[in-house]
């Protein structure tokens, strides 16, 4: 019930998940990054406590490998997982298990994992992981256009609701975390969001670290 993709961007060092599925609210549950560790994701039948263990691990000199081993080793359900981890350096690794749901994929790229459950057929993976390679720009755009291409190819084999995109850069909180919790197009609804948020992603991080530069928006009552 979920396609996705986990990304770093070498020349920035930023970590990214993007996320979709025909279930409410897919990012709350799936999509995890720290700043400086890399990116995951747990999904299918979801275990969210997978996401922040894979985490964990890299934290402390793991390579993904064994990070998604460790978490796959750690839970008594691992069959019902599909699991997907990014870190600094080495190969991006995905696990799915033999329980996923109806057509799965996988695919994994230079700088990403993408894979999905339920799909509409297995290509859905590796056309996100060429659409990420192939385009250019912030890492979260490049996250979106992924999705874009997943939908193209089939998607889901029904319509998805939910959507997110979360980016972590050299701060210690996301400097992007969009989410559409339930929408009839929450393609249309995402592209809306980022192109509102996406001017003003600097001015958040400066208001967190210096408030004396906050740039003012105009809105009512700022001065």
């Amino acid at each position: 019930m979920t396609f996705s993709i986990a990304a770093r961007c070498p020349e920035t060092g930023q970590f990214g998940v993007a996320i979709s599925s025909s279930s409410p609210c897919v990012a709350s549950r799936c999509a995890f990054t720290r700043a400086g560790v890399g990116a995951a994701l747990s999904q299918n039948i979801t275990d969210p406590r997978l996401g922040d263990a894979m985490l964990d691990a890299l934290a402390i000199g793991r390579n993904a490998a064994e990070a998604v081993a460790g978490a796959v080793g750690g839970t008594r359900h691992a069959d019902w997982r599909q699991l997907l981890l990014v870190g600094k350096v080495g190969d991006p690794v995905i696990f799915t298990g033999t329980q996923a749901l109806g057509i799965c994929g996988q695919q994994l790229g230079t700088d990403c994992a993408a894979a999905g459950n339920l799909l509409a057929n297995e290509s859905v993976p590796d056309a996100m992981v060429e659409a990420f390679g192939a385009s250019s720009g912030p890492l979260a755009e490049r996250l979106i256009i992924a999705l874009q291409a997943a939908v193209a190819a089939g998607g889901e084999a029904g319509p998805v609701h939910s959507m997110g995109v979360k980016v972590v850069g050299d701060v210690p909180w996301p400097i992007i975390d969009l989410r559409v919790d339930w929408s009839e197009d929450p393609m249309a609804d995402m592209l809306t969001l980022w192109e509102v948020y996406k001017p003003q992603v600097e001015a958040y991080v400066t208001r967190g670290l210096n408030p004396d530069n906050s740039p003012s928006y105009g809105v009512p009552g700022d001065l």
